[in-house]
C-alpha cells in the first residue's frame, strides 16, 4: 500500500494541471456511435478541468440538507474540479436542453434507496440547470419532478431492497421472493434500479425482524446470497414484464463508501472526514462483492439491462463524500453518500452517454 501512496503523490501534481482536451458536444459523440466505434466508458481516471462542475447547487433550492455540502459548511472546493475521462475517448458533456429534446412526453424513473435519490437529486439539478421551469410532487414513497415544457418527468420511488417487507403480527418480513410497488414501474421509459447499501445494516438499524423465501422463515442469512435471491425476483419480474423496445432498463452499480481510512494509506484517518482529493493510486479499486452478485445475475436474464458500471471509478474519489458537513454536522459522519455537485453527476453522464448509445 505504501508504494500505491507514494505512486499517487508523484501523479497527483500532474493531474492536477491537466485538463484535456476536452469533452465532445453531443452532436459529434453521436457520430461516433453512427460509425459504430466504441470504447470503455468506464475505465479512465479522474482528471481536474477548471470548467466544473456543471451546475451551481446554491441554485438547487430543492437539494436534500445531506448533499448540500457547500451550504453546509464545507470550506474547499478542489473535490468539485474533477471530472471523468475514458482511456480511449470521451464522455460528452451533459446537455440538459438535449436530454430534455430526446425524451419529450417521456417518464424516468430512479427505484431505489438514499444512493438513488443522491443519483435522482443529481440528474435534477443538472436539468433544472437548463430549464429552471418544473413541478413537483411527492405521493407516499414516489417522488415527481416535471419539467413542463418539454413534458418530462423524472421520478424516484423510495424502495431499499427492491422486494417487500410486510408487517406481520411477529414482526416485519423481509420477503426475497415478492416484489415492492413493481405496479409502480409499469409504462416507464426509462427504469434505474438501485440496492444494496441497506442490505448491510444489523441491530438496531436493521429495517426487518425476519427474511422469508417461500415458506422458510429465519432470523436471518448471508447477507451476499438474500441479496442474490432478491436481485433474482428482481430479474424475473425485468424478463417478464419489460418490452426492450418501449423501455430501457439500467441498473446503478455499486456506490462504494469509504469508512476506513487505512485503506488508502491514511492509518491516522476517521473515516473519509478531511479527505479533500481523489486515490489516483490505480492498483486500489478492488472488486467488490455485491457488484459480482449484481454481474452474475445480469448475465442470466433474458432482457437486455445495462450496468451503470460505477463502483471502481466512484472507490477513487474518498474525497468528495458530505463527512461532517452532511446532515448530521460535526456530530456525524457521511462517508457512504455524495455532495452535490459531485461523482452522481458523473453517474448521470454516464447514463446520458449510454441511453444515446442505446
Amino acid at each position: 500500500m505504501a508504494n500505491y501512496i507514494a505512486l499517487a503523490l508523484l501523479v497527483l501534481p500532474l493531474l492536477q494541471v491537466v485538463i484535456t482536451a476536452g469533452e465532445p458536444n453531443i452532436q459529434d459523440y453521436t457520430k461516433r456511435f453512427e460509425k459504430k466505434e466504441s470504447c470503455d466508458l468506464y475505465h479512465g481516471s479522474w482528471v481536474y478541468d477548471k470548467s466544473y462542475p456543471l451546475y451551481d447547487s446554491s441554485q438547487c433550492s430543492f437539494l436534500e440538507v445531506s448533499f448540500a455540502c457547500q451550504r453546509n459548511g464545507r470550506p474547499d472546493k478542489l473535490y468539485l474540479k474533477y471530472r471523468w475521462q475514458p482511456s480511449a475517448c470521451n464522455l460528452p458533456r451533459f446537455d440538459g436542453i438535449d436530454f430534455l429534446k430526446r425524451f419529450r412526453n417521456k417518464k424516468i424513473m430512479f427505484i431505489g434507496d438514499s444512493l438513488s435519490l443522491n443519483q435522482w437529486q443529481s440528474l435534477i439539478c443538472m436539468l433544472h440547470t437548463a430549464t429552471p421551469h418544473s413541478n413537483s410532487e411527492r405521493i407516499g414513497p414516489l417522488s415527481t419532478f416535471t419539467f413542463m415544457e418539454y413534458n418530462v418527468s423524472v421520478m424516484l420511488m423510495r424502495n431499499a431492497f427492491l422486494v417487500d417487507i410486510e408487517h406481520k403480527r411477529y414482526g416485519r418480513v423481509l420477503k426475497l421472493d415478492k416484489l415492492g410497488y413493481e405496479k409502480t414501474w409499469d409504462g416507464i421509459d426509462v427504469l434505474i434500479f438501485n440496492t444494496w447499501h441497506w442490505w448491510r445494516h444489523t441491530g438496531r438499524e436493521q429495517p426487518w425482524d425476519f427474511i422469508q423465501e417461500g415458506k422458510r422463515l429465519r432470523r436471518d442469512m448471508d447477507r451476499l446470497a438474500a441479496y442474490e435471491e432478491a436481485l433474482k425476483t428482481w430479474a424475473r419480474w425485468v424478463d417478464t414484464n419489460v418490452d426492450p423496445e418501449k423501455t430501457k432498463v439500467f441498473f446503478q452499480g455499486i456506490s462504494p463508501d469509504h469508512s476506513n481510512a487505512s485503506n488508502w494509506g491514511n492509518h491516522n484517518g476517521i473515516e473519509c472526514k478531511g479527505e479533500t482529493k481523489p486515490i489516483f493510486a490505480p492498483a486500489y479499486p478492488r472488486h467488490h462483492p455485491a457488484e459480482m452478485v449484481v454481474e452474475k445475475v445480469l448475465r442470466t436474464m433474458l432482457k437486455p439491462v445495462h450496468l451503470l458500471n460505477v463502483t471502481r471509478l466512484s472507490q477513487q474519489r474518498k474525497d468528495a463524500h458530505p463527512s461532517i458537513y452532511g446532515l448530521g454536522g460535526h456530530y456525524g459522519m457521511d462517508c457512504s453518500h455524495w455532495c452535490l455537485a459531485g461523482v452522481p453527476d458523473t453517474w448521470n453522464q454516464l447514463l446520458y452517454a449510454e441511453l444515446i448509445s442505446k
